[in-house]
């Protein structure tokens, strides 16, 4: 079985906000904060252009079309919801609040002294708080100052200011720790998820692992000396003299004794992790077979996924173990076929006489077509095992 770690979990922690001086960034983005922002920027750049002085290249016109830039400079590298270096997004929000108190004087009808709304808000969604503190005090401080000097009651101004830009600070400082606990939140459920994921594989592994040391050290131990002595009883039946069907059946004990010590080594390599067997080992299964097997492959061969390939193996050996068990077959046909939707095998064995039924009601029959029925309709196919004219015929088919 091929391991792989899901990324998921990973990939979020990959994702970890960005941080200045070790603390990390808020990652709150919410979208109408950035239409809100946007809109409320907008009619301040707007009122710029239409309020006396208006940019120009004589007068104050040079130092308010700086100004606007300013703005516009400011907006689109603290605005954006793309992922923004802290150091660019300060240095951002440092520009706008020079050019909305440049703007303020310039233009003290206008509406730039709305921009400090948006500098408050977004320092303290996006930054830390040390500095959104500093930044959104050095804007108010700054607005402050200039609207004092600009009015005739510059103590009720500066109260104002004050007293409607701490709460929008508080408040949406909250937001953004809120939607930070939220992701934080998300990101240890993934972690859990992942790590009893891992658990579980852990546990799977363990389990496969004890298994297959148990196969080896009873199943395979007990096929290789069942070989062993079957292959003594030959030599010892041949040298004395037995008759020669007696030696030939002893050899074909012999042999399905050896094909199965094989097999229990494959199963035993496979719940231990490496390659299933496939379709590429029905030849060998047909080469094997003692008597006469053929094999035909039509249509392009793909890959399909360890499970098809193992089931497509583990019907084509069981079909044929049961011919030789409970057939008479003179021949036995194995056909692959790869199909535009399918893939298809049948194993069909023909010879005299009746076939015998093969199934757990009968003498000597098995569950092994069953479980290889069961397997099939878990990967989404069927098969069919139903008896011929002149014998026995075992059909599998998967989907592409």
């Amino acid at each position: 079985m091929r391991r792989g770690r899901s990324t998921r979990a990973a990939m979020t922690r990959g994702r970890s906000p960005p941080t200045v001086s070790g603390v990390k960034m808020p990652r709150f983005r919410p979208a109408p904060l950035n239409v809100f922002g946007a809109i409320a920027m907008t009619a301040i750049v707007a009122g710029a252009l239409a309020i006396e002085p208006r940019p120009g290249p004589s007068g104050d016109g040079p130092w308010v079309a700086l100004a606007i830039a300013g703005l516009l400079y400011g907006i689109a590298y603290s605005l954006p919801p793309r992922a923004v270096h802290p150091h660019m997004r300060i240095a951002a929000l440092l520009v706008l609040t020079a050019s909305m108190v440049a703007l303020t004087a310039l233009q003290p009808d206008g509406l730039a002294f709305g921009a400090v709304y948006y500098i408050v808000i977004v320092s303290a969604v996006r930054l830390p708080l040390v500095p959104a503190l500093l930044i959104s005090g050095l804007a108010v401080i700054a607005e402050c100052v200039v609207i004092g000097l600009r009015v005739d009651e510059p103590a009720g101004a500066v109260i104002s200011i004050a007293s409607s830009v701490i709460p929008w600070f508080l408040v949406m400082r909250l937001v953004g720790r809120l939607a930070q606990g939220r992701q934080e939140a998300e990101q240890l459920v993934e972690e859990l998820r992942e790590s009893r994921a891992a658990h579980a594989e852990s546990a799977a592994l363990a389990e496969r692992s004890r298994m297959a040391r148990d196969l080896h050290d009873v199943l395979a131990h007990s096929l290789s000396a069942l070989a062993l002595q079957l292959e003594g009883a030959r030599l010892m039946a041949s040298d004395r003299g037995a008759d020669p069907e007696v030696v030939e059946a002893i050899g074909r004990a012999h042999h399905l004794a050896a094909d199965g010590l094989a097999e229990s080594r494959h199963a035993i390599a496979a719940l231990r992790g490496e390659e299933l067997p496939g379709p590429e080992r029905l030849r060998a299964l047909a080469e094997a077979y003692p008597g006469d097997c053929r094999l035909t492959v039509t249509g392009t061969p793909r890959e399909l996924p360890s499970e098809a390939r193992l089931a497509v193996y583990r019907t084509a050996q069981e079909a044929l173990t049961n011919v030789l068990r409970h057939s008479a077959a003179d021949r036995v046909e194995i056909r692959l076929d790869y199909e535009a939707g399918e893939t298809r095998l049948v194993v069909q064995d023909h010879g005299p006489g009746a076939p015998v039924q093969v199934g757990p009601g009968t003498p000597g029959g098995g569950y092994g077509l069953t479980g290889m029925r069961e397997r099939a309709e878990l990967l989404g196919g069927r098969l069919s095992a139903e008896p011929t004219a002149d014998g026995f015929r075992v059909e599998l088919c998967l989907p592409a």
